[in-house]
This record gives structure tokens, sequence and C-alpha cells, in this order.
């Protein structure tokens, strides 16, 4: 099931304790949605399109939602949006928060700069709005999948 992507962020965002800013939670919600498509063979976990910018990816309907606080923790923007219910989209979510909310902003970035990625194929110096098609997103999980088992 997709879920609204600002569901998906209050998620994280609670499940940090309030502590993310909006690039690591764009971040970290790339990687969630990436493996997601992965693991469904294609089944987006949230509504909308990822976009190549100079940091990374990003979706832009959260990025206007929560740009207020600069590079600042995100604070709750999210009042009335409906929790995500148990389920293998909130599993996800917590997982990929689990394994990457530690690491830091610029390890996000260098994470999903991957050469042969998805932002990697779209990213267009200085320019935003360079979709990332949900095809060359769920390719890299592949691909991160074929260079792990080569361990």
């Amino acid at each position: 099931m997709t879920v609204n992507v600002f569901a998906a962020a209050k998620r994280l965002a609670t499940r940090s304790g309030w502590t993310l800013t909006n690039l690591e939670m764009q971040k970290i919600l790339y990687l969630a949605h990436m493996f997601y498509l992965g693991r469904t063979g294609g089944q987006p976990l949230v509504a909308g399109e990822f976009e190549a910018w100079d940091y990374g990816p990003v979706h832009p309907t959260l990025y206007h939602k929560i740009k207020i606080y600069g590079s600042e923790p995100v604070g709750n923007v999210f009042h009335s949006i409906p929790d995500i219910p148990d389920g293998p989209e909130a599993s996800i979510i917590d997982e990929a928060y689990d394994g990457l909310g530690k690491i830091g902003a610029s390890r996000l970035v260098k994470v999903t700069h991957r050469i042969r990625g998805a932002w990697a194929k779209h990213s267009k110096a200085g320019e935003r709005r360079c979709k990332m098609p949900n095809a060359d997103i769920m390719q890299e999980c592949i691909d991160l999948d074929s260079e792990n088992d080569g361990d």
C-alpha cells in the first residue's frame, strides 16, 4: 500500500524523537522508498515522485512542507496527519531509521549519491525538478543487492 509522504515523514520524525533535519529525513525516506520498491517488485512506499537535487534525492511535496526548519530538526507540522498502521510500510520506515538515522547528513548524502544510482542518472548540476523514475530507483536497489551478494 502506498502511504502519504507526510505520514511517512511523521513516523520517521517520531521514531527519531524529532531530531532529524529536512536533509536527513529526505535521504532516509528515499532509501526506505528504494528498499520498499525492491522488496515489493516496484510498489512505491510513498505517493509522489522523488527528484534529483544538488544534495541528493528530494521529495518536493515534503520539502516544501518542512523547509521552514532550514538545517534545524523538523518540528511537528504533522499534527493532523494520521499515523501509518503497523505493517510492511511502517516496518520499512522503522528499519531505515534504525539503520541510517544516526549516521549524519554528510554520510546520507554520500550513500544517496552512488555513481550508478538513480540520483546520479538524473542529476543535473544546479537544476531541480529532475524526476527520478521509480523504475530507476528500484534498479538501484537491485544493483545494491547484487553487489552485496558478491561480498
